[in-house]
């Protein structure tokens, strides 16, 4: 039983990290930012996986981030440790984003001329996305690992949480510890750069790098960096999967 539960963990964790690489390549640098442009099938793809695992909304992830970048760390931020606190952030980082989802006015302002694509058009994706994760999980686990639907099935579904909760945390610690805690490549604004966090997000944690160049395909800004999603999104470059301005790669 307990290298089952110790499997559960890992899977969580997997699925986590694959929301990451999604999260920073689709969402952040190709929706919210533009600083990259995906081939339709590997945006649905990526979208389809976050719908699954996260429920999260792009439009509404994009508003919140655009907004943050607007008022970083000043009044009008939805989730700076200056202003809230860091350990308020690290660990409430999530309802601070819930609370700002529903500010309409934050939406219109900061994704005016949102398109929706195929996923965007289901009804209550939202809610229905991660219930369609978890009965996938419910169902595949008994099949894996030889048990009854019943213990499987909570065990799949007990997964998808923990992966939500692993999930959730390594977006805060960017918004947090990411605001507060590491080094500085560029002076002029608040946010740091840690690249244990980057490892562990798929480079988002060069968090000060992002803020300095927030349109670049990378969030690296020296060659000793390392960011995790950089050797994907130049592999989908040469598939012919991906595409960006090598003028945002200016920095480096």
């Amino acid at each position: 039983m307990l290298s089952i539960a110790l499997w559960c963990i890992f899977a969580a964790f997997v699925i986590a990290q694959i929301s990451s690489f999604c999260t920073t390549i689709y969402l952040h640098r190709t929706v919210t930012h533009e600083g990259l442009k995906l081939h339709p099938f590997v945006a649905f793809l990526m979208h389809l996986e976050l719908a699954l695992a996260t429920g999260i909304k792009p439009r509404e992830w994009a508003a919140v981030h655009r907004k943050h970048h607007r008022f970083s760390d000043e009044e009008g931020d939805p989730h700076s440790p200056y202003i809230e606190g860091l350990w308020k952030v690290l660990f409430l980082n999530v309802v601070m984003y819930k609370r700002e989802i529903k500010n309409q006015e934050t939406i219109e302002t900061f994704t005016p001329h949102w398109k929706h694509d195929l996923i965007d058009r289901i009804p209550l994706i939202g809610d229905l996305g991660p219930a369609i994760g978890m009965v996938i999980l419910a169902l595949s686990f008994p099949y894996f690992f030889g048990l009854s639907w019943w213990a499987g099935g909570l065990l799949g579904i007990a997964t998808w949480f923990l992966n939500a909760g692993i999930y959730i945390f390594l977006n805060a610690m960017i918004n947090s510890v990411c605001h507060k805690v590491g080094y500085r490549n560029f002076k002029n604004q608040k946010a740091t750069n840690l690249q244990w966090v980057a490892l562990l997000t798929a480079g988002e944690g060069l968090h000060n790098n992002h803020h300095e160049f927030p349109r670049s395909a990378t969030m690296k800004a020296t060659r000793r960096e390392i960011d995790p999603a950089w050797p994907v999104i130049r592999l989908l470059e040469k598939l012919g999967l991906a595409e960006y301005s090598q003028k945002t790669l200016a920095h480096l």
